[in-house]
């Protein structure tokens, strides 16, 4: 299944290559002159699109303004060494996870080794 992915400014570009190496379709905010435009705008663009954000900006993950539900995946990717290729590992696997599971209507938190589902509120209830 190939999903589709927007990469916020924060994302350097060349971590898009995992994704695109396993059939996904990859863009970048930058693409599309959302650059520097409020995270509302964005967030909108790609709900509207229906677009899996990836991120790095912790505003993201606060699930009462960016409710995961409402979006096709909200992933913010968190590493204490924020190197090139350590965030293309992070990238890599997202690309790994997202053939066992979709991101859509989650926020994932995904860290070195291990990926934090955080699910809408109506599932959590169920």
């Amino acid at each position: 299944m190939s999903l589709r992915f927007k990469l916020d400014e924060n994302v350097d570009p060349r971590w898009r290559e995992p994704l695109e190496q396993a059939g996904h379709r990859v863009s970048t905010t930058a693409e599309e002159s959302l650059n520097g435009r409020a995270d509302g705008i964005v967030a909108a663009t790609c709900q509207e699109l229906g677009l899996c954000l990836i991120t790095v900006d912790l505003d993201f993950s606060q699930i009462v303004d960016y409710p995961p539900e409402r979006y096709a995946g909200i992933i913010v990717l968190r590493h204490p060494r924020p190197t090139l290729k350590a965030m293309r590992d992070l990238v890599r696997q997202v690309a790994i996870a997202v053939n066992q599971e979709s991101p859509a209507g989650q926020l994932w938190i995904v860290e070195p080794g291990r990926i934090r589902i955080h699910w809408p509120l109506s599932h959590e209830e169920s």
